[in-house]
């Protein structure tokens, strides 16, 4: 019965796997500016053109929502789903866009390693929200929400060892701010990614 409701109106999960593909591209070249250690026009240019992509890609489905009667599930779930992937690729921009505010160096080891575990977790929702098509992938999908569950924990204690470490090490105060808040975002993102697990759980039980 899932599935045969699933499928109904397939136009959606294209939509969801078009706008997903964007995060999975902002994470990625994320991680290639803080691997880099450099941010220039080029690097600011390409995260701020996906941004864009994806802001095209969130419109239409809000677009195609309110011009569809069927939905293949409910049309809150489909906005909130849409919205949380949105805001995984805005939140990516955002410290991008911060970093070369505050000037400050995308080499940072802790960025690096946060960058890293970034990918990992919108390559686990770009997972979830493809096997989302045919419920006969089910485990995969809850398999990843484990895993995007388990790198949200990962942040969290990442950033409780980074904000130890600068306290105990940075004696500019404007720089403990600017890099406090650069690593909260951080670990922001992979609570947005979470946040897509509980929407994408939602959806499972009202289909159940």
């Amino acid at each position: 019965m899932i599935l045969r409701f699933f499928v109904k109106e397939a136009n959606f999960f294209d939509l969801f796997e078009k706008q997903v593909q964007y995060a999975v591209d902002a994470a990625s070249a994320f991680k290639e500016m803080m691997s880099r250690g450099l941010i220039d026009d080029a690097a600011l240019r390409k995260i701020r053109d996906i941004e864009h992509a994806g802001d095209d890609a969130t419109h239409m489905i809000f677009d195609q929502l309110n011009k569809t009667f069927i939905t293949p599930f409910d049309r809150e779930d489909i906005h909130a789903l849409a919205k949380e992937l949105d805001n995984v690729i805005d939140t990516i921009n955002t410290i991008v866009s911060r970093m070369v505010i505050y000037k400050l160096t995308a080499g940072n080891k802790n960025m690096i390693e946060f960058s890293l575990v970034i990918e990992e977790s919108v390559s686990a929702v770009a997972r979830v929200i493809k096997g989302m098509r045919d419920m006969r992938n089910l485990s995969q999908v809850m398999d990843s929400c484990v895993e995007i569950n388990r790198l949200e924990n990962v942040g969290d204690s990442m950033r409780d060892r980074v904000f130890g470490e600068l306290f105990d090490t940075e004696k500019d105060p404007i720089t403990l701010i600017k890099w406090k808040e650069i690593y909260q975002e951080a670990e922001t993102v992979l609570d947005i990614c979470e946040d897509v697990t509980h929407v994408v759980e939602t959806i499972l039980v009202k289909q159940a």
